[in-house]
């Protein structure tokens, strides 16, 4: 299994900082450093300022990947243009990581203008047409959401580029397993995983591949603090917006609600549910958490608990990701997750 980190923009780093906690990465042994992408800061630049720094202590620099974009910012083509500039510019050290982000909800379509009814088609269009692209194809293609007329990017030769597809429904990871290169889970159980990678496997058969060609990764977020209170609450507030969906309570469960409900999470999240038709404070929403449901996903706690914790919730991942959520402001809370699950065993 191979060990990469995530950073992203709650945790307020210059780009300096990126570019010297990338370099701290590479030398502690982490194979990858990945950031999330939104209607923020192009994170196609983000990477390049990471890998560039990473070639002072690795020939070659680290490999980089986005995980992941959401697809309505973005053209089929205006995706394979970054991408495979960034695996030229790397030597093929990138990975583009695609998802259909709110696709699911009306107001998100709108929004980005995102055509056709299923998000599942809108999928397929942006992996068929990106992955064919990449592969210096010339593509004429008519779906939903996505049309090309021969269309072929420019770059010779053709950019290795591997495009992995977030992931949680059944149907979605199917359809990775079918044509992506990769997975992108997010905040799972070892269990879910385990059951994720069956239903990739039933995609790949469908598609006539080996699964095992099919890289699984996944976000592991952790957050270390020696005070377990303040890491306890750090923690709880990056996943809560995910558990409990982000519209009003008591709505039907889609995207992340639904996969914690999938987990077992349901009574729980409608517990807290309760208390957020009361108005109840944030402190109290806070609290409510079950143990049992935030250790499932993730890591709060002091350094010395963080490796064991992260890998044993990475069990049957290719490609486990430790996603720093900082305990408190600062460089310092990012780099405590950095050395405390460092794949070389700390400080490098």
């Amino acid at each position: 299994m191979e060990i990469g980190i995530g950073l992203d923009g709650t945790l307020g780093l210059s780009y300096e900082d990126q570019a010297r906690l990338s370099v701290e990465a590479a030398r502690l042994g982490y194979t990858s450093v990945w950031t999330p992408e939104g209607a923020g800061e192009d994170s196609f630049l983000v990477c390049a300022v990471r890998w560039a720094a990473t070639r002072e202590v690795l020939p070659g620099g680290l490999t980089t990947g986005i995980g992941v974009s959401p697809v309505g910012l973005r053209t089929p083509m205006g995706f394979a243009m970054s991408a495979g500039t960034m695996s030229k510019l790397t030597g093929g050290r990138f990975i583009l990581g695609i998802g259909a982000g709110g696709a699911y909800t009306p107001q998100y379509r709108r929004t980005w203008n995102v055509r056709g009814p299923s998000t599942l088609a809108l999928m397929r269009d942006y992996l068929t047409t990106i992955r064919a692209l990449l592969a210096g194809e010339t593509v004429t293609y008519e779906g939903q959401s996505a049309a090309l007329r021969g269309a072929r990017l420019a770059i010779d030769p053709p950019p290795r580029t591997p495009v992995y597809l977030a992931a949680l429904g059944p149907e979605m990871l199917r359809l990775g397993g079918e044509l992506a290169d990769g997975l992108s889970l997010n905040w799972c159980t070892a269990g879910q995983v385990a059951w994720s990678r069956e239903r990739v496997a039933e995609g790949a058969a469908r598609a006539g591949r080996d699964p095992a060609s099919i890289t699984i990764a996944e976000y592991i977020r952790v957050c270390v603090d020696e005070d377990v209170d303040v890491a306890r609450r750090a923690f709880t507030r990056a996943v809560m917006g995910y558990a409990l969906g982000f519209g009003p309570p008591g709505g039907r469960p889609q995207g992340y609600r639904a996969h914690f409900e999938r987990m077992g999470f349901a009574a729980d999240l409608a517990r807290i549910d309760e208390l957020r038709r009361r108005s109840a404070p944030q402190d109290e929403v806070i609290d409510a958490f079950p143990e049992s449901l935030l250790r499932g996903v993730g890591y709060y706690g002091p350094a010395a608990g963080a490796a064991a914790a992260f890998r044993r919730i990475a069990e049957g991942l290719d490609t486990a990701i430790v996603r720093v959520v900082a305990a408190r402001p600062g460089v310092e809370s990012v780099r405590a997750v950095m050395e405390a699950c460092a794949p070389g065993g700390g400080k490098g």
